[in-house]
């Protein structure tokens, strides 16, 4: 019974250990809001971007390097770099960042986002299409 019992024991500090770890896995750091303009639908020379995920980064290009800012626009403290942006679009880019009608809503409009910011991960929202 002595050895089930520290099993147990050991089963639950594991359980426990690991769902702690879990829940601090990606804790939120913050938010902001953009407005993803016909700006942000270009990249910094002229061409076209494609993706939703592009559009986003750019937006942040736009704000961070270029001082080109929509009114609806607002800081950031996470994607000041060029390497954190790329970051950025790789958070994007992932299952579960936009669903596929905010990822339309961007490409096709000029919609006013939310995006969360985690420590591994990114999620956005459309406010206004």
């Amino acid at each position: 019974m002595r050895k089930f019992k520290t099993v147990t024991a050991a089963g639950l500090l594991l359980v426990s250990l690991f769902g702690a770890g879990a829940a601090h896995a990606d804790d939120m750091l913050g938010s902001y809001v953009a407005r993803i303009s016909e700006r942000d639908h270009q990249a910094s020379d002229g061409y076209a971007l494609e993706s939703a995920a592009q559009m986003v980064r750019q937006d942040r290009a736009n704000w961070h390097k270029f001082h080109r800012r929509d009114s609806d626009d607002e800081g950031d403290g996470w994607f000041r770099t060029n390497d954190q942006r790329a970051d950025l679009q790789r958070m994007l880019e992932r299952s579960g960042a936009m669903s596929s009608s905010t990822k339309r809503a961007i490409v096709n409009g000029e919609p006013l986002i939310q995006v969360d910011v985690y420590e591994n991960s990114v999620r956005v929202s459309i406010l206004e299409d």
